[in-house]
């Protein structure tokens, strides 16, 4: 059985899909994981849109992935995109952002993202998350309301390459007890 240690060293950001669609069971499950991650405050920022039918995938697809955005258009070859809709979190959060000068909802989905990569790699499938693509097209294809900001996709589906490690930096390197 696979630790959880050795599932975050085995997950890879994936770029290259085969052209099977992924069941809604495993969906489900990667959305589950990643609406139970911790936010600030419990203001659970977020609001996850799984598209996967054909036609709202290809219009996603098409409004994000044009022009400057095109570095990213590996994504619209995920048979599923997952936008992440953020609200800027709750009084309490927006009083701690200013005081911190740190916009707590960001670091939120990012947890929220972390838990749906995870997930998708647990279910055998994979998944990259993407902060480089038209958050105007995208919001206009999935109709996202007024106040609220699609600041993530995640493309998703089964892998069709096993991508080597990236390095990491040595954990005596990145690591410290007691002080810095």
């Amino acid at each position: 059985m696979k630790t959880f240690l050795d599932l975050a060293r085995e997950r890879r950001s994936i770029r290259r899909y085969q052209p099977k669609p992924v069941e809604r069971e495993k969906i489900e499950r990667c959305l589950e994981a990643a609406r139970l991650a911790p936010s600030a405050c419990n203001s659970q920022p977020w609001t996850f849109v799984a598209v996967s039918e054909p036609q709202q995938h290809a219009k996603l697809a098409a409004a994000s992935f044009g022009g400057i955005y095109a570095p990213t258009a590996f994504a619209a070859q995920a048979p599923l995109i997952v936008a992440i809709v953020a609200d800027k979190g709750s009084l309490a959060t927006r009083f701690g952002n200013m005081v911190r000068d740190t916009s707590f909802y960001l670091i939120d989905i990012g947890i929220a993202c972390g838990h749906f990569a995870l997930a998708a790699a647990d279910e055998g499938l994979g998944a990259c998350i993407i902060g480089w693509f038209d958050e105007k097209g995208a919001a206009k294809a999935l109709g996202i309301p007024p106040g609220k900001k699609v600041e993530l996709l995640i493309a998703c589906g089964y892998p069709d390459e096993t991508p080597d490690a990236r390095p990491r930096r040595e954990f005596k390197d990145v690591c410290r007890f007691d002080k810095f």
